[in-house]
């Protein structure tokens, strides 16, 4: 069958993310892993200068404006052997430089953008409380107008990349409305007076990625800094859908890569005298893993297909992070169970899937809050999970 020029365009950036992603990231993923390294500015600044910090940023911008697929093919490539690496391209493609993209003003645009792309500055989104997880809408922190500016008062938790990046996509309370009527979000920097941070978490995985609290006393931004008003909340959640298709891929990416590794594995390691895919209970599990990885992946690239006016459908996202997550958790775990021994020791790398497996479902909504978002979806109503 004759593919299309835009496959092999496609299969283009794929093979060349992969082949800088196996060269130069594969070897030092382990040992950041090891060390908790916080990703370095110098290997950042690389990335922008290969041009994967603004593959689907506008090109005015310092972007290429290519397609998100094209970006989620080097995410994959890049998170099957290195998530650190993989989550700055993930960051700036998926995460909140999105937001500013698609609802920041042109000044926002001017002042963050090109410094993302060039792996110059980073940014964090910073949603979660300490009493607002996946009840997102319950958040306190609050911005209130000012002779001064903007003044932000709160706190925030398990924030990825909390206490490295140079800006913040604070959600946050402008006005006394309740729940998500009052909910908006302004650009923190990193450098004003009044925000701390506090120590890093130690986390099962993601341990490449930095996670703190942060805390805001005071911190005065000007109100070019808003990025929606109160009231916006869902507007941003329209954009965080993205984020969440870039969740779905790196998870995705997790659970091809335990496949890959154990497929490998199976017909070289040799008991009672022949390859272990000679076992039939070894065929069955590698079966299920195939499986699993093959429907998450048709059901994240249903969603990018289907993507319309810039943004994909809520319900297929969910319906592709709540699958790629528990793919990538259960296929990671057969994984180990194939490898035997192998696949507990650090050498081989499995057990560092399994962990970071785990960090993606509960990144970006669990699968039970994806599950509640499914059913709201298909019976077009609002569920109040307080009541």
């Amino acid at each position: 069958m004759a593919t299309s020029h835009v496959d092999d365009e496609l299969r283009d950036i794929r093979a060349a993310a992969a082949t800088v992603a196996r060269e130069r990231y594969a070897p030092k993923a382990a040992q950041w892993d090891l060390e908790r390294t916080a990703f370095p500015h110098d290997e950042r600044r690389f990335l922008g200068e290969l041009g994967y910090l603004g593959i689907s940023l506008p090109e005015e911008y310092g972007g290429s404006g290519a397609p998100l697929s094209h970006a989620l093919a080097v995410i994959e490539e890049f998170a099957k052997v290195c998530r650190p690496a993989a989550f700055q391209i993930f960051e700036s493609n998926t995460g909140p430089a999105q937001a500013i993209a698609r609802l920041g003003t042109e000044h926002q645009k001017k002042t963050f953008l090109p410094q993302i792309v060039a792996g110059e500055k980073t940014m964090a989104v910073a949603i979660s409380e300490p009493d607002a997880g996946s009840a997102a809408t319950d958040m306190t922190t609050k911005a209130v107008r000012t002779d001064k500016g903007v003044v932000v008062n709160g706190m925030k938790r398990w924030i990825s990349n909390g206490s490295e990046a140079d800006v913040y996509l604070t959600y946050c309370r402008m006005g006394d409305a309740p729940g998500a009527k009052g909910i908006g979000a302004v650009l923190v920097e990193a450098d004003r007076p009044g925000i701390s941070y506090g120590a890093r978490e130690k986390l099962m995985g993601f341990r490449g990625i930095p996670s703190a609290d942060i805390f805001y006393d005071d911190v005065v931004v000007p109100e070019e800094n808003i990025v929606a008003e109160a009231g916006g909340f869902r507007k941003l959640f329209g954009a965080f859908t993205i984020e969440r298709l870039g969740n779905t891929t790196m998870s995705l990416a997790i659970g091809q890569e335990a496949l890959d590794r154990t497929v490998t594995y199976v017909q070289e390691r040799h008991q009672f005298g022949k390859p272990l895919v000679e076992f039939q209970s070894v065929q069955m599990t590698l079966a299920d893993m195939v499986l699993q990885v093959e429907a998450a992946r048709l059901l994240r690239d249903r969603a990018v297909a289907n993507i319309t006016d810039g943004l994909p459908d809520p319900l297929e996202v969910s319906l592709a992070k709540c699958t790629a997550n528990e793919m990538a958790k259960r296929v990671t775990d057969m994984a180990i169970q194939l490898h035997g021994g192998n696949g507990y020791t650090e050498e081989f790398g499995i057990e560092r899937l399994h962990r970071d497996s785990h960090g993606w479902a509960l990144a970006g909504g669990t699968p039970t809050m994806q599950r509640t978002r499914i059913v709201s979806e298909l019976l077009g109503r609002t569920f109040d999970q307080r009541a």
